[in-house]
């Protein structure tokens, strides 16, 4: 069996929970396998929700894909949702990259979404030039972990290594997230996710009657991240967290779930 562009194919999608419960889709971050991004917290929702957890076309182990594009996996997304869902979840979180298929699914309007949620998304983009520049630096740096679960280059490793050092819980646990031996991705999965993610715009003052946005602020990401919610989305419940990117959800799934719970049960109030 060769590699294909995934097009042949639906994606991928873990079910969990009552089928007859309210959808709540969980989206995983750039370049993650979405069991150990979301392994911690199914649980913690599946008995309450019917949970969805998205395996991006050349992230799963038991497929021959290859990621495409941004605007083609979200056509996925909105096919399952439209085939298994009858075109309506009740909430969709997004970690990090994930919180761009928020925003593309709300903006997109074919599919009815009660609560978009995301997760520390950074919402970069760029111009295509800029974009390919970024991908060529870092995707030979970034791969070799994907591939084989750790850093190919020394200095790499002790810049990680200083890093668990000087924070060890929250650098434990992002790595966890993250790290895991996958030789089944390929760089090119790799390279067209992280590509298209940076060139794919996501419209500004996006307002969908019937759908709240909630952004989880991690406010150690820096100031510029909240002037990117606020450009992006007209009315966002900004939830504001003394935290870095992330960090709830990797490390305090609990307090997450109830965050999420909050949200979904009544709408939430910003904090």
């Amino acid at each position: 069996r060769t590699r294909g562009s995934g097009k042949e194919r639906p994606m991928k999608v873990y079910t969990f929970g009552d089928a007859e419960k309210p959808a709540v889709l969980l989206l995983p971050g750039t370049c993650c396998h979405w069991e150990s991004n979301f392994g911690q917290i199914i649980p913690l929702l599946a008995s309450d929700f019917r949970v969805l957890c998205v395996s991006y076309d050349g992230f799963d182990e038991t497929e021959r894909a290859e990621f495409p594009t941004m605007l083609e996996e979200t056509a996925k997304i909105e096919d399952w949702i439209r085939a298994n869902c009858g075109g309506h979840i009740r909430a969709a979180y997004g970690c990090s990259l994930g919180g761009s298929f928020v925003g593309l699914l709300a903006a997109r309007g074919n599919i009815r979404m009660d609560f978009g949620i995301l997760g520390g998304s950074d919402l970069d983009q760029a111009s295509p030039l800029a974009a390919k520049l970024q991908t060529k630096l870092l995707l030979p740096l970034i791969y070799p972990l994907i591939r084989d679960g750790e850093f190919k280059l020394r200095f790499l490793r002790r810049r990680m290594a200083q890093r668990l050092e000087q924070d060890p819980e929250y650098t434990g646990a992002f790595m966890r997230l993250f790290v895991s031996a996958r030789p089944y991705v390929s760089q090119r999965s790799c390279q067209s996710q992280f590509y298209s993610d940076l060139i794919t715009p996501l419209p500004d003052g996006i307002d969908v009657p019937g759908t709240e946005i909630h952004i989880f602020y991690a406010l150690k990401m820096g100031e510029k991240y909240r002037a990117r919610y606020l450009q992006h989305f007209a009315c966002p419940v900004i939830h504001e967290l003394d935290l870095q990117h992330e960090e709830l959800l990797v490390r305090f799934p609990e307090r997450w779930a109830a965050l999420v719970r909050e949200i979904i049960a009544k709408g939430g109030t910003a904090r």
